[in-house]
């Protein structure tokens, strides 16, 4: 019964959801879904360890409903090049 419950949640995008993202690696990690806040409050202490146990530095972490599309997000990180490409100086000069 909880599974259906589950799946009907999951459809209108109302399961619970456990985002924790990272400093180092830089991501963004999606543990669940959950039928309720207290099941991912229950089981949030694991997910925490294993991260840490794989030597993520942890920035925060959030119980949230939403429909994750993704489960790990990584971010990557951009040279000064790549951040001049985006945002170009407005000196009317070419860098």
């Amino acid at each position: 019964m909880q599974e259906y419950i589950l799946s009907i949640l999951e459809f209108f995008g109302k399961a619970w959801w456990i985002e924790i993202k990272t400093e180092s690696p830089k991501c963004t990690y999606y543990f669940g879904p959950f039928v309720s806040k207290r099941e991912a409050k229950k089981l949030k202490p694991g997910y925490i360890e294993d991260l840490e146990g794989e030597g993520a530095t942890i920035i925060s972490l959030q119980m949230k409903r939403c429909q994750p599309t993704v489960l790990t997000i990584e971010e990557e990180e951009e040279s000064g090049e790549e951040a001049r490409e985006k945002f170009p100086t407005l000196t009317g000069k070419e860098s």
